[in-house]
């Protein structure tokens, strides 16, 4: 449900710590200090407020607050005792569906972080990939305590962003969703390729698994990003161009097979609420391409 930032406002601290209480993982007292801080002037203003409530806190109800975040694809998530944020928060990238050795991994992971820091390991899932996730597991287990300390809390900033930007609508929205766009140019036309077919991959290990399909219209341009209205997943991408079929739609010599048939582009992404452009500029005998805009 989507409560407008105006009704919250003028609720009483109740109705309002009943529609964002949740949005802090089994913690209804930041929702309560809050409410004492209205009005807002923004959905951004009001996400801060609660932010700060959990900065403010003495550091024995921040620990506790960061230990009631489940593990990262543990045993409690394999029973089902999540809440329905974090369920649906670690299926976005497959938490659920791991083979036995993959869940092993994460539980000897799991028990290494908890072992060093005293919590459980915290990341915001919707803006990684699996490969994300895991190295970022790797990296922050090198961290000493307080570095940790707060890149949990920066972490929860992220989760609680995403998660305050689908239950709130108002004046100064949340900057949480990035996008990713393409075109491709025919230089040995020099006009935008038309019908141009184009796969997404996205890896996971040595891995590729496609995640979206497109066709170029008439500006050489997708109809929709790639991928849209969501984080993009840190991580390594490809993009796969069917440029024989459009050169040969030309009636264009190639030779047999073709030079450049399907020309990939493999690039990462490092930052979810950013825009990355990859185009493609090609002839039937070389390509190129740029980070845009």
């Amino acid at each position: 449900m989507i409560h407008l930032l105006a009704d919250l406002n003028r609720a009483d601290p109740a109705d309002f710590c009943a529609a964002v209480g949740d949005t802090f993982e089994l913690a209804p007292w930041v929702a309560e200090a809050a409410a004492a801080r209205r009005p807002f002037a923004t959905v951004a203003a009001l996400h801060e407020a609660m932010m700060g409530a959990v900065r403010a806190a003495p550091r024995e109800r921040q620990l506790d607050f960061l230990r009631g975040h489940p593990d990262l694809a543990g045993k409690a998530a394999r029973a089902g005792d999540l809440t329905e944020d974090s369920r649906h928060e670690q299926a976005s990238v497959g938490l659920d569906t791991l083979s036995e050795e993959e869940f092993a991994r994460f539980h000897r992971l799991n028990d290494a972080y908890q072992e060093k820091f005293g919590f459980p390991f915290i990341v915001c899932v919707r803006r990684h990939t699996r490969d994300s996730i895991l190295n970022q597991f790797e990296r922050r287990l090198q961290h000493d305590a307080a570095t940790e300390f707060a890149a949990a809390l920066q972490e929860i900033f992220f989760i609680t962003r995403l998660r305050m930007a689908a239950k709130v609508a108002g004046e100064g929205p949340l900057k949480v969703n990035g996008r990713l766009s393409t075109h491709v140019l025919d230089t040995h036309a020099g006009r935008p390729a038309i019908g141009v077919a184009i796969e997404l991959y996205e890896f996971a290990g040595d891995r590729a698994h496609r995640i979206a399909t497109s066709v170029t219209n008439a500006d050489g341009r997708t109809d929709a990003p790639l991928i849209g209205g969501r984080p993009l997943p840190i991580g390594r991408y490809e993009l796969r161009f069917a440029v024989g079929d459009h050169f040969r739609s030309r009636g264009i010599e190639q030779g047999d097979p073709p030079f450049l048939d399907i020309v990939p582009l493999r690039f990462s992404i490092a930052e979810p609420e950013g825009h990355y452009h990859v185009p493609l500029l090609c002839t039937p005998w070389s390509y190129s391409t740029y980070r845009g805009s």
